[in-house]
């Protein structure tokens, strides 16, 4: 991390990364696997793997659902055609 970056703005770096990876994951998909399933049970796989607890694992994803709403400010899908 560079002494100038903030670490909020690393994570949210990360974060937008992960996303474009994982959209870019679904519209290459050849199989007939929900590729979001996939990754996000691969995710929780690793971050176990990489010492996190199944606890810290829950919460994470538990909070992140709970904000969701207010973010997508009651859309389904984000649909403006940005992504």
């Amino acid at each position: 991390m560079s002494e100038k970056t903030p670490w909020e703005v690393e994570c949210a770096a990360a974060a937008s990364a992960f996303g474009q990876q994982c959209r870019d994951l679904k519209s290459s998909n050849p199989y007939e696997l929900v590729a979001l399933d996939y990754v996000i049970n691969t995710l929780m796989t690793e971050l176990w793997d990489n010492n996190f607890s199944q606890t810290e694992i829950r919460s994470a994803f538990d909070q992140a659902l709970a904000d969701l709403p207010r973010y997508a400010a009651g859309l389904e899908k984000r649909s403006d055609g940005q992504y």
